[in-house]
């Protein structure tokens, strides 16, 4: 096992890795920009490096400085946490060039996952299902009417160049796409530069699900169950949780299983997570892989008492997984919601501030993941999340109930947050009822929070 861990991050997953670190009798390295100086996973880990000033780009993407304070603190792995460098395959390889351990998969799956069209390609050789789409870009409108009327309306037409939920329109007939695609093309030309589009069969209502899955060099994989991430704003997840009510024991073996293939084709070691849409006929089609550690990975660790970082740091070590496929059992719910710095009465523009005064909920089956404190200057540099809390529950309704408690405990002063958008999303009936999908916020919330 590593004496020393660097970690490439900021915020309440620098917190979390440097826990279980600690419990693990791992030595410690953080690293912070100028802004984060008075930040809690600095005060937490064992030794502290600056690495710049407070722009990302400048400091937590600064490579050469990440690079340099852990050989210079003796560390011998880095563990990325999300976003930033986790998903980067230069910055997997620049640590395996300085005889560093980067706590994730290798580079070329991390290249490969990160490519949508090649992860795709990927996944359906290797049995796993893909939406339906065209092979390549359409080139001419008869060639598109041939593709659509094969799969069926409706249909997604994407700019091949697209990203974040731009670029995409949605047909329901022939006629329509005939009306639509010349339009979608001069769009997407005028946006990205390119106006080349591909057709994909649209999915109607889907659910977000993720499957988490865990490998070792050793070729042994889990998968450790479903978490349902169907509540998103703008494509940012609000609300995930563990077990989805639309996942049967048979749907959940079937994606399990799904997951566990792609992971075996590209030779993926670490924790990951498969995504995909599930429609109301209990059919499900792949996304995307993230290879990394997710956000909303405590909601399943709740459910499974799984500690997926310290999984992640004995597979990294060259350790077995401590658990096999046999050992995974289920119990209960788990809820989590993302407290975000933002003013759900001002088109939720981000927060930032001092915070005058404090208090984090508590109580059975109840965790929350902060970096924050009374007195903790929100710095306008970084994602808005101040905290994620998450709760657990014998049954789906007892944890909404423990998470409406919580919600109406969490205080938070000094400046804007979501937490009381957040109690309306849990107490929504529709919610509450599980009838959940990806356009839940703009079908079930009324506009403006």
């Amino acid at each position: 096992m590593f004496k020393k861990v660097l970690v490439a991050n900021r915020g309440e997953i620098a917190i979390r890795v440097i826990r279980a670190c600690k419990e693990m009798g791992i030595a410690t390295v953080a690293i912070y920009s100028e802004a984060d100086r008075d930040s809690l996973h600095v005060r937490l880990a064992d030794e502290a490096v600056c690495v710049g000033p407070p722009p990302s780009k400048d400091s937590y993407l600064n490579m050469p400085n990440i690079i340099s304070a852990a050989i210079i603190t003796g560390a011998e792995a880095i563990h990325p946490g999300y976003a930033y460098f986790s998903e980067q395959a230069s910055f997997a390889e620049a640590c395996e060039a300085c005889n560093l351990k980067f706590i994730g998969p290798k580079p070329d799956a991390i290249e490969l996952m990160g490519d949508k069209a090649q992860a795709k390609e990927t996944a359906a050789k290797a049995g796993v299902p893909v939406i339906p789409g065209s092979k390549g870009t359409v080139k001419s409108e008869q060639e598109a009417i041939k593709v659509a009327s094969k799969m069926g309306y409706p249909v997604r037409l994407k700019a091949t160049a697209g990203g974040g939920g731009r670029g995409i329109r949605v047909v329901h007939s022939q006629e329509e796409l005939i009306g639509t695609l010349k339009v979608a093309q001069a769009e997407a030309e005028a946006a990205f530069g390119n106006g080349e589009l591909y057709i994909e069969k649209e999915i109607e209502e889907p659910r977000h699900i993720e499957i988490q899955v865990i490998g070792d060099e050793y070729g042994n994989y889990v998968h450790l169950g479903e978490r349902e991430c169907s509540i998103q704003r703008r494509h940012q997840k609000l609300v995930e949780e563990s077990p989805s009510v639309a996942v049967t024991p048979a749907i959940r073996r079937k994606m399990g299983e799904a997951a566990i293939k792609l992971a075996r084709a590209v030779g993926y070691v670490s924790a990951g997570t498969v995504e995909f849409l599930l429609d109301k006929n209990g059919d499900f089609y792949f996304m995307e892989m993230n290879t990394r550690i997710q956000v909303e990975h405590p909601v399943t660790e709740f459910v499974t008492g799984v500690d997926i970082v310290k999984e992640q740091l004995r597979v990294a070590a060259g350790e077995k997984l401590s658990i096999s496929q046999k050992d995974v059992r289920f119990h209960g719910h788990s809820i989590e919601c993302r407290i975000i710095a933002e003013d759900p009465d001002a088109n939720f523009a981000p927060s930032v501030g001092t915070i005058s005064h404090l208090v984090l909920p508590g109580g059975i089956g109840v965790r929350v993941d902060t970096h924050i404190y009374a007195g903790y200057q929100v710095p306008p540099y970084y994602d808005a999340m101040l905290a994620k809390l998450i709760v657990w529950g014998k049954t789906r309704d007892e944890a909404i109930s423990r998470m409406i408690r919580c919600l109406s405990e969490f205080e938070i002063e000094g400046i804007k947050t979501n937490i009381d958008y957040q109690k309306r999303i849990i107490s929504n009936p529709y919610f509450r009822n599980g009838e959940l999908s990806t356009s839940f916020i703009p079908r079930r919330m009324a506009a403006g929070g």
